[in-house]
């Protein structure tokens, strides 16, 4: 059987765990054979890590892993990571715990994980969308988007994505202790990381969609941080 871990990291998530956990799961129980939900949270003020403690207590497949204080998405991640890979991992999913990614989505992902080291779930491919976000925004993210593909010379189309799926054998090529990106630069960092080390990738349409509760945790700094964080990392190589 495949053991197949979705991680969720959570701050201030407490109007969305639970209906989260609850739609994940059977979408994993359908495409992996052993499934895990591991929600990472940064000691929420909201209760959240103490509903992801009951969940844990009513659903074999959840566990959680509680860190001692906000230190931004990307650090969440990668102590996930660890984490299912010392659990015995093999493929290793990473999605928003506010429903913007879609939990049916996820046999799909899990299920094209053959075909490359990397899935990732993408708004800029055919079939591929955004919606609820004013034009702003989607200007905003598509600049993002050609802004670093154009600096960093890479073909992934959705390169600030965070719906993932990793092999396991991608992620114990990369280093996790030199991704300095904490926040959604991580996702441009991790997938460039993996092209250089010449992992492939495989592009899986999906529509993002606006969080459903909650407030999102995009600010000035975590933008600015992915804009500098680009050329960057092409200078490093």
């Amino acid at each position: 059987m495949t053991a197949t871990w979705l991680i969720l990291p959570t701050y201030n998530e407490a109007t969305n765990l639970e209906p989260m956990v609850n739609a994940a799961l059977p979408q994993l129980a359908s495409a992996a054979g052993s499934p895990t939900i591991l929600v990472v949270d940064d000691a929420s003020p909201d209760g959240t890590g103490k509903i992801a403690d009951r969940l844990a207590e009513e659903h074999d497949e959840v566990r959680v892993l509680h860190r001692p204080r906000k230190d931004g998405l990307g650090r969440a991640y990668l102590a996930g990571f660890a984490t299912a890979l010392e659990g015995g991992a093999d493929l290793v999913v990473q999605m928003d715990c506010d429903f913007s990614h879609d939990p049916a989505d996820l046999p799909r992902l899990i299920g094209a994980a053959g075909s490359a080291d990397i899935v990732l779930g993408s708004r800029y491919v055919a079939g591929g969308g955004v919606e609820n976000w004013a034009l702003r925004r989607r200007v905003l993210s598509r600049g993002g988007c050609a802004y670093a593909r154009l600096i960093l010379g890479v073909p992934v189309r959705d390169l600030t994505g965070g719906f993932k799926c990793w092999n396991r054998a991608a992620l114990e090529a990369l280093d996790f202790d030199g991704v300095d990106s904490h926040g959604y630069g991580f996702q441009i960092e991790m997938s460039y990381r993996a092209i250089n080390e010449g992992l492939t990738f495989t592009e899986v349409p999906i529509v993002f969609r606006e969080r459903r509760e909650g407030h999102s945790k995009m600010n000035t700094w975590i933008t600015l941080e992915a804009v500098w964080k680009v050329p960057l990392l092409r200078l490093r190589g």
